[in-house]
């Protein structure tokens, strides 16, 4: 039966020990990794577990930016170089990502691969630097040293395992984030296709404006709001005037052209905040708050809008309409279709106060 040496057991035992650990830290980041969503957590879970695997005073996170290594995040006992970019072929990092193969650093003030002068205000004495994805490299893991040390075989395969594993979860981030972008898109086309439907069924197709469903849905809305931040409003019904004479004298594409043109002289003469709709026909309604809710200056400002219509236009019609106009106080409780039956009266009552044509 042969007898163990056991300065030989106790010399091996403390690797053997620290090997099982650095390898439950990989089992643990690798788990991490496969559950992170974006390239901040990525960055996060790798600089600790870097440390983590090597028991190193430091440990950089580095991406490849063209012809730059830019690097992105570290973890260390001082600061080293978060955040800056450096050529790739005067950088240690940029050497392992050219060269698809990991970088051992014993002393790094005898190696000509490394910038001397960058490394002088740091801690840093040894490192190994491992590319990340060795086919086709985009970035590198660095662990660094504040003591000189070789790094053993074992730490720089754990490194190397730990790259693999962030190439692995930078690419599913990639195609995450794609999958991610396309559901986004998607969504917003199907989102605004929505709203051109719906735009299709409260606007007129004739005119362009609120047609009646789509005055009824904004005015019980606008109305609504109104009286909760009290707020006056100003209702208006306007009536083309002579519309069956030039129908049965000029046709109803005509008369369509005289409707068309009134919509838009009364869109002009407001704002683009006011209700304007087209309830059917040669009706039309308006709904204004706050805002120019004295109805006399309204009125006043549709004729004229009208009357400047017929001057400046040549047509083979004049544009003439009758205002009912009313002031909606915030108190008033009125339905919509209450409102509009007293405004409606209004409406007619400065039709029959014009002379007959």
């Amino acid at each position: 039966m042969s007898v163990e040496d056991p300065a030989r057991t106790t010399a091996e035992q403390p690797d053997d020990v620290d090997y099982v650990q650095s390898t439950q830290h990989l089992v643990q980041a690798v788990q991490e990794l496969s559950l992170a969503r974006c390239l901040p957590d990525i960055q996060r879970i790798v600089r600790a577990a870097a440390r983590k695997l090597t028991g190193c005073d430091g440990a950089t996170f580095v991406l490849r930016d063209n012809d730059m290594c830019y690097y992105a995040d570290e973890d260390a006992i001082a600061p080293l170089w978060k955040g800056g970019r450096f050529p790739m072929q005067t950088c240690i990092s940029g050497w392992v990502m050219l060269n698809r193969t990991a970088a051992v650093i014993e002393d790094i003030y005898v190696d000509d691969r490394i910038p001397h002068e960058a490394y002088r205000p740091t801690f840093v004495k040894s490192l190994v630097m491992v590319p990340i994805r060795t086919l086709d490299p985009v970035g590198a893991i660095g662990n660094y040293w504040a003591d000189q040390r070789m790094p053993t075989e074992r730490e720089v395969s754990l490194l190397q395992a730990l790259a693999d594993a962030t190439s692995v979860a930078m690419e599913n981030v990639q195609v995450y984030a794609e999958l991610e972008q396309r559901v986004l898109d998607r969504t917003a086309e199907l989102e605004q296709v929505n709203n051109e439907m719906l735009q299709l069924t409260v606007t007129d197709e004739m005119t362009g404006v609120t047609n009646r469903r789509g005055f009824y849905l904004l005015a019980e809305s606008v109305l609504m709001a109104a009286r909760r931040d009290r707020r006056d409003c100003l209702l208006g019904f306007i009536d083309v005037d002579g519309l069956k004479k030039v129908n049965d004298r000029q046709g109803h594409v005509v008369g369509d052209a005289l409707i068309v043109d009134l919509a838009r002289v009364l869109r002009s003469a407001l704002r683009k905040s006011d209700i304007l709709a087209r309830l059917g026909g040669d009706e039309f309604c308006v709904l204004i708050v706050d805002n120019d809710t004295d109805p006399a200056a309204l009125k006043a400002r549709l004729e004229n809008a009208v009357q400047q219509f017929n001057e400046t236009e040549v047509r083979s019609y004049r544009l003439s309409t009758s205002i009912g106009l009313m002031s909606v106080p915030a108190s008033d409780t009125s339905t919509v279709d209450e409102l509009l039956v007293r405004v409606d009266e209004l409406m007619y009552a400065d039709k029959n106060s014009r002379p007959a044509s």
